[in-house]
């Protein structure tokens, strides 16, 4: 079998239009051309900014999870603490904020797990998942006013339970637990 240069392999772009333009989704749609010469006249793209999790870890190795209403699902979901990285900021510098605002725990030793992406066939973000080993409680939640998030501490074994039984839905947290838990083993 013959190896095919990445570069052979890109698709090149021959028009491109904004259709919505909004600071948490941008709807790109863009006339591409595949290598084989094949036209596509309308490719759409979802442009979102960075995006963090963290895996918080208390100093007593319980997690420090966040419960909230998901609309999209209509579920109130338990998670990972999770967030945007706002414009020119680092990714390690917009987990330690989204994590202190949204649950009030900081400090602690932090490492980057993985860099993953929801969807690389039309979604143009990556996500960046943080391990936080001995975060502790330094002050109170600093929500927007569109936040309502609820701070729970689980053990490493209810966690994993969760995971088992299906009920962590957000595929973004579930592929760095399911990694942690791999590594660190099975509690």
């Amino acid at each position: 079998m013959s190896e095919i240069a990445d570069s052979d392999m890109k698709w090149r772009v021959l028009d491109s239009e904004y259709l919505f333009n909004r600071p948490w989704l941008t709807v790109r749609c863009d006339k591409v051309e595949l290598p084989n010469g094949t036209v596509h006249p309308e490719y759409y793209v979802l442009e979102y900014p960075k995006w963090i999790n963290v895996i918080a870890l208390t100093p007593e190795g319980d997690f420090v999870m966040v419960t909230q209403y998901r609309h999209g699902l209509g579920i109130v979901a338990t998670e990972l603490c999770a967030g945007v990285v706002e414009e020119g900021e680092d990714p390690l510098e917009g987990a330690k904020r989204e994590l202190l605002e949204e649950t009030g725990y900081a400090g602690g030793e932090w490492e980057l797990s993985m860099v993953i992406s929801a969807n690389p066939g039309s979604q143009n973000n990556l996500a960046y998942c943080y391990i936080a080993r001995g975060v502790t409680k330094q002050s109170q939640q600093h929500l927007d006013s569109t936040e309502d998030i609820r701070v729970t501490l689980l053990s490493p074994a209810d966690v994993y339970a969760m995971l088992e039984r299906d009920e962590l839905k957000q595929a973004l947290m579930c592929a760095p637990l399911w990694k942690y838990f791999a590594l660190n083993g099975r509690p």
